[in-house]
């Protein structure tokens, strides 16, 4: 797998139970065994999640005293949307100009 940081990303959130996490996270940090309640696995197969995450920079763990939350970082997901705003703008064009080509087939841009 490349470790350019849009492919360690994109690798991180293809995964349901990652997305599943990010969006815990997106309510505020937390611990590990509070992220691992909802799903039905161990905790070292959640901590195998949660260091994808922090390998692609998505989440962030520091330690207080016997307390490691975990927190969201959301500039990874700022790259992707950058990303796909790209693709997104070249979907809009093509929609505008079908658009304006269908309107040509229609007597006043009347749409049935």
């Amino acid at each position: 797998m490349s470790e350019d940081p849009l492919s360690l990303t994109l690798n991180a959130l293809a995964d349901p139970t990652r997305r599943a996490i990010l969006a815990r996270l997106s309510l505020g940090e937390t611990t590990v065994n509070e992220l691992a309640e909802p799903f039905q696995m161990s905790l070292p197969a959640v901590s195998k999640h949660l260091k994808v995450l922090e390998k692609a920079g998505l989440i962030s763990r520091s330690r207080t005293k016997q307390w490691r939350p975990c927190k969201l970082e959301a500039e990874p997901l700022k790259q992707v949307d950058a990303w796909l705003g790209e693709y997104r703008k070249m979907w809009e064009q093509r929609f505008d100009r079908l658009d304006a080509y269908l309107k040509t087939l229609k007597p006043d841009g009347e749409v049935h």
